[in-house]
């Protein structure tokens, strides 16, 4: 889903690959806008394919092919949902997905409601336990982590530049969780939300990703990295716990796993932690954040 506009109008993902902004970031081609896959499914990766692998490594990676959608309205709250099929390198179909979206909001506030359904479509499947998960989005350079990185931005042609730069220009965010961890440390740590907040042209943004407490392996590790990867991976424990603890969840012929997220966009001011958790509680009572 490609690009996300917090109420005022302020793109809070990043542009590359697809609408590429001078000064940001050109890494990870295969990190735009908001997605869900996983890094290892039947030991195939589905997670970093992009047209920037090569074709003599394309056996190694699975491909999400979109099949059709299967419903769309508008009104009060928008509803679009979507089938989809996880293509191994041989063409076989190992997953059916179901996803459903429901938008909503306010004149400072966008809601995402996000609701995927994946069934085993013939043999088993088995999602390896992976860092490289599941629900995330990658955010605009404004909302990174301040960091001394050299890194390659995107020059005035789009192009990217021939050397890499030390600079914090612009650069505002910061993390925190429902655990009261901020910064880089929330990476990996269990949370059941993650807020990211910052400021773009002039106004302050807030993200906040929400994870369900019926989701796998909840409360869930998450996968937010300061360079702007924001993520919740409820099939990844091993890399994150130093592998004190290992998850490999799989799937029987036929048999479905369902998960469910809200994504709120705030602008104009920055929650805090008592007005994520009371946004929190609605989410899992089944109302809207006010």
């Amino acid at each position: 889903m490609f690009p996300l506009l917090a109420a005022n109008g302020t793109e809070v993902t990043r542009g590359f690959p697809i609408a590429t902004r001078p000064g940001e970031r050109v890494d990870h081609p295969h990190h735009y806008g908001l997605w869900f896959n996983h890094g290892d499914v039947n030991n195939i990766d589905f997670w970093n394919n992009s047209d920037a692998i090569p074709e003599k490594r394309r056996l190694h990676y699975g491909t999400i092919l979109h099949k059709g959608v299967t419903l769309m309205e508008a009104g009060e709250q928008g509803r679009l949902a979507v089938e989809k099929d996880w293509v191994m390198p041989d063409g076989q179909v190992i997953l059916k997905e179901n996803t459903e979206y429901t938008f909503s909001g306010g004149e400072h506030s966008r809601q995402i409601d996000h609701y995927t359904a994946l069934t085993a479509a013939q043999g088993k499947v088995r999602f390896e336990d992976s860092k490289e998960g599941m629900f995330a989005l990658r955010v605009a350079r404004q909302l990174e982590l301040p960091s001394d990185e050299p890194v390659i931005l995107a020059n005035e042609s789009l192009e990217p530049a021939s050397e890499k730069v030390i600079s914090r220009e612009g650069v505002t965010g910061n993390y925190l969780n429902s655990e009261g961890i901020q910064g880089y440390e929330v990476w990996g740590r269990r949370a059941r939300w993650v807020k990211l907040s910052g400021e773009m042209q002039g106004d302050s943004i807030a993200i906040v990703i929400m994870s369900a407490p019926e989701n796998p392996n909840y409360p869930p590790h998450w996968m937010a990295r300061g360079y702007g990867l924001f993520g919740v991976n409820p099939f990844g424990s091993k890399v994150y716990t130093e592998g004190a603890e290992e998850l490999n969840f799989e799937l029987q012929p036929g048999e479905s796993v369902a998960f469910r997220h809200r994504v709120l966009i705030f602008d104009g001011h920055d929650p805090s932690a008592e007005e994520v958790e009371a946004a929190y509680k609605a989410f899992t009572n089944g109302k809207n954040t006010e």
